[in-house]
C-alpha cells in the first residue's frame, strides 16, 4: 500500500503527469483566482475527518482520523521575502486507528506541514514526518520562486549517518505541494463542468494533473442538507503521482463560498476508502459536530 498520505490526505490532491525532472523543462505556470477571493480558511479553521475502508465481506471498517488545520503565521520582522506581513500555514495529521491497523498490521501516522506565500498562493516549504510501524522517515521540500528551484530532502531518523536523500528540480509560475492544493482547490470558482490543471511538487519532482468538477447534488453533511459539487483529480495511472496502483478518487465541496470539503471516495484494488468529515472548528472556538 501507498504510504498514508497518499491514500487519504492526498484525497483532495491531485496528481499528475511528470512534467519535471532535474533535466527537464519547467513547469508552466498555473493561473490563480486566489488572490481576488474571500478565503474562509484563513480566519482560522480546523476539519476532522474519519476515513472508513470496505472490501468485499468486510464493511466500513475504522482505518484513520485525518485532522487539517488552516491558520495565518505572523512573518519576521526583517523578512526580505515577504510579500506579506503574514504566511499561510497548513497542518495535515493523519492516523491510523481501529482494527484495520490490526488486522493488516498497518499503523501509520503522518504529519505534514505547508507554508503558502498568501498573494500569488504558492508553497515555500513542506515538511513531512512519514512513520509506518519501525519505519521513519522526514523529508523537507523548499520552494524557491526567484530561483526557479524546489529542493528536496528525506532523512532518517533512525540512521542519522546515513547520507540524505535529495532532488532539486526546476519550476516557474505557481506551485503547491499535496496539502496546500487542497486549499488551492477550495480557493477556484467551481462550477460543472469546469476543468483546470494543478502543479504540484512532491518528492522532489513536478507534477501536473486536470481536476474536474463532475456533478452538484444535495448531500446530508454535518452542515445538513447542502448543495455539494463532486470534484475528480485524476490520482492514479501511468505518470500520475500515484502511478503504482489502478483508482479513482472523488471529493465532495460545499457549493457556496466557504467550498468546505465534506466527503471524499477513493477506490482502489485493495477496496474502497470513504472519507468524512465529522467535526468543523472555527477561530470563533464554536465547532460543528457529527452527532
Amino acid at each position: 500500500m501507498r504510504k498514508p498520505l497518499k491514500i487519504t490526505t492526498l484525497a483532495s490532491l491531485l496528481a499528475i503527469a511528470i512534467i519535471v525532472a532535474s533535466h527537464a523543462p519547467s513547469a508552466c505556470a498555473q493561473r490563480s483566482d486566489s488572490s481576488n477571493s474571500t478565503r474562509h480558511f484563513e480566519l482560522g479553521e480546523e476539519l476532522q475527518f474519519e476515513a472508513e475502508f470496505s472490501r468485499a465481506l468486510i464493511r466500513k471498517l475504522d482505518v484513520a482520523d485525518l485532522k487539517f488545520r488552516a491558520t495565518r503565521t505572523p512573518r519576521a520582522e526583517g523578512s526580505n521575502d515577504a510579500q506579506d506581513s503574514y504566511a499561510l500555514t497548513f497542518s495535515a495529521d493523519v492516523a491510523s486507528k481501529g482494527f484495520f491497523a490490526r488486522l493488516f498490521n498497518l499503523k501509520f501516522r503522518e504529519q505534514v506541514e505547508s507554508t503558502v506565500e498568501p498573494v500569488s498562493f504558492t508553497v515555500q516549504r513542506t515538511t513531512i514526518l512519514d512513520e509506518q510501524g519501525k519505519r521513519v522517515r522526514t523529508t523537507e521540500s523548499i520552494f524557491d520562486r526567484s530561483k526557479g528551484q524546489m529542493t528536496w530532502t528525506s532523512r532518517d531518523p533512525n540512521n542519522p549517518a546515513a547520507e540524505p536523500r535529495r532532488a532539486i528540480t526546476d519550476f516557474s509560475g505557481q506551485l503547491q505541494d499535496v496539502l496546500s492544493a487542497i486549499y488551492f482547490i477550495r480557493t477556484q470558482p467551481l462550477e460543472v463542468g469546469k476543468t483546470f490543471d494543478i502543479f504540484i511538487g512532491d518528492g522532489g519532482r513536478v507534477y501536473k494533473t486536470p481536476v474536474k468538477v463532475v456533478d452538484r447534488k444535495r448531500m446530508k453533511t454535518i452542515l445538513g442538507r447542502v448543495d455539494v459539487l463532486r470534484i475528480t483529480p485524476e490520482l492514479f495511472g501511468a505518470d500520475r503521482l500515484i502511478d503504482e496502483e489502478k483508482g479513482e478518487f472523488s471529493i465532495w465541496i460545499t457549493d457556496d463560498s466557504r467550498h468546505i470539503p465534506v466527503a471524499g471516495r477513493i477506490k482502489t484494488d485493495y477496496g474502497t476508502f470513504d472519507i468524512k468529515l465529522k467535526r468543523i472548528i472555527t477561530s470563533s472556538q464554536k465547532s460543528t459536530d457529527d452527532r
